[in-house]
């Protein structure tokens, strides 16, 4: 029987990029792929995660090596944008955009799937990993002694022995069904995507010339585009392949899923809810490539990492929320980073049975802390002062903690995870907790606010500090100084949280707009106790101003 160190059931994207990360960090680490699918992926191979963002595009970038191929062979991305409703969505220009004029310093891209996959398949096998595509998993037998994994290929029944099984399988995740530790997710939306053959550019929508020159040429094109009404986003993703992919994500609430799951049905519910997308995309039928449904697509898991027996899973055989922010690389990233140093450990003949505990309880926080970014936020997605005030919310969170703690490797650092997460104070624990007020604040806010904008463009490097974290995402930091730094974003959260909270607050309830402010208790409902006012020397001018810049009402002036 054929021994290995690691057997990857799943040849797709988390599974791939796990063999090379090994790899990398250790080249006589034994790995056996297993990929279900016939052939190597076509091009533009109908996939979730057509879009990265800057910790997934970092990870393939630095962590994988794939720089120069992505530099080559893949888009390049001009951050995301977002279009909100307008008394008139046919008419693009005068919808509120927000989006980068210029380019963002930081890399990511816009991924053709197939070509990426296959490029990584073979690099994999250059690295010495055994990949074998049609073959299908049958049984896993889980062993201290080592675990046996049976798969059919070409009507043959094989059996291999290995000491390491990395579960990559999708959202069929093998591992979950085997040992049931399926959790529900509180998070019910629904997805269709199609494929067109050619480029869409959205900047051919409008002959508004004004419009057209408010960016360089082609950065619009380079956007993940989202238009954006209550319960429902459209995403326009240009792909290297030289095609474009196009998306519905809806709450069936709102949107129910029979209103647009099949190709047909969907071209009626743009000509109803985007008359310009239907415009312009129902005339590229006879370019259609694939129409693909995804229902109930986010789901949670009860285990990740089970290091005392030394198997793990990774990707959407984990745990997936949503694509809004392209998220999917990002978790893949964190994943695989966790369980690769469990594996490499464990090897190198360390005891990881506590080290495995920890990350996974990291893990499972994590995904903790990002269901409320999504969870019931679809119904705000009408509302542009409210998404703006989120969206910039969520990319400074995202920017300023998670990312940079990713790019420093501090997620595998036991230092640095004791000291954000150890103790109920600790930064990752606070952080998680600002994360969720500010979250439950955003809802509490949509009855008091239904104003229509138009004709606004908002930048988020206009904003002061949006720009320092984003510069800031590759800079390198000893593990005390990284939790230095985390501490001090942290304190601009707190400052921003809290400038968010005055405008809101004197908005729907006439409160003073220097009133003091607690960020970690932020709620409309609480303004039966007398008001305070804040010291001049605890508000810092600069990220009012910067939070000003987000705000489309006449501010209230302070008496």
């Amino acid at each position: 029987m054929q021994e290995y160190d690691v057997v990857i059931p799943g040849g797709g994207l988390a599974g791939l990029a796990l063999s090379i990360q090994l790899k990398h960090a250790n080249p006589d680490v034994s790995i056996l792929v297993l990929e279900r699918r016939e052939n190597e992926a076509t091009t533009a191979a109908h996939k979730v995660g057509e879009s990265t963002v800057e910790l997934g595009s970092h990870y393939l970038r630095e962590v994988l090596g794939l720089k120069d191929y992505l530099e080559e062979h893949e888009l390049p991305k001009h951050g995301l944008r977002f279009f909100f409703p307008s008394h008139d969505k046919d008419d693009i220009p005068g919808r509120v955009e927000l989006g980068p004029r210029e380019r963002l310093p930081q890399p990511s891209h816009q991924l053709d799937r197939g070509t990426l996959e296959n490029h990584m398949t073979n690099r994999t096998r250059e690295l010495g990993a055994t990949y074998i595509l049609g073959a299908t998993v049958k049984d896993i037998a889980v062993s201290a002694s080592g675990h046996v994994v049976m798969y059919v290929k070409d009507g043959q029944e094989i059996k291999v022995k290995c000491k390491w099984v990395a579960d990559a399988s999708g959202r069929g995740s093998f591992m979950k069904r085997k040992f049931q530790f399926q959790k529900p997710m509180e998070h019910h939306v629904n997805a269709v995507w199609w494929r067109l053959k050619g480029v869409i550019d959205i900047d051919d929508w409008s002959d508004n010339k004004e419009w057209k020159n408010y960016l360089k040429p082609g950065l619009r094109l380079l956007s993940t585009v989202h238009f954006m009404d209550k319960g429902y986003w459209l995403w326009v993703i240009p792909l290297g392949s030289k095609n474009t992919s196009i998306g519905i994500v809806a709450d069936p609430a709102v949107h129910p899923f029979d209103t647009f799951n099949k190709y047909d049905k969907a071209m009626e519910w743009l000509k109803v809810n985007e008359p310009r997308g239907y415009k312009m995309l129902s005339a590229e039928t006879p370019n259609l490539m694939d129409f693909k449904i995804l229902k109930h697509y986010a789901h949670h898991t009860g285990k990740v990492y089970c290091a005392e027996e030394r198997w793990g899973v990774t990707g959407e055989a984990g745990a997936f929320l949503d694509p809004l922010y392209s998220p999917g690389t990002d978790f893949i990233a964190m994943n695989n980073s966790w369980l690769s140093d469990l594996i490499l450990k464990d090897l190198a003949g360390e005891d990881v049975t506590r080290l495995g505990e920890v990350y996974e309880q990291a893990h499972l926080s994590l995904v903790d802390n990002w269901i409320p970014v999504y969870q019931n936020k679809y119904l705000l997605m009408g509302n542009a002062q409210i998404m703006v005030m989120k969206i910039f919310w969520d990319w400074a969170t995202y920017w300023s903690v998670p990312t940079l703690i990713f790019t420093n490797k501090g997620f595998t650092n036991l230092k640095v995870l004791k000291e954000l997460f150890s103790s109920a104070t600790g930064l990752g624990r606070r952080f998680g907790a600002l994360n969720k007020q500010m979250q439950d604040l955003f809802l509490e806010w949509l009855p008091y606010q239904n104003e229509v904008f138009e004709n606004r463009y908002i930048d988020p490097y206009d904003l002061s500090y949006m720009r320092q974290f984003q510069l800031g995402i590759d800079k390198q930091y000893e593990p005390g100084a990284l939790v230095e730094k985390i501490a001090s974003n942290m304190q601009i959260l707190e400052q921003v949280a809290a400038a968010m909270f005055r405008l809101i607050s004197a908005q729907v309830n006439g409160t003073p707009p220097n009133m003091k402010v607690d960020p970690y208790n932020v709620s409309l409902k609480n303004n039966t106790h007398p008001v305070e006012i804040e010291s001049e020397d605890n508000i810092d001018p600069a990220i009012s101003k910067d939070v000003d810049l987000m705000w489309f009402y006449a501010k209230k002036e302070i008496a």
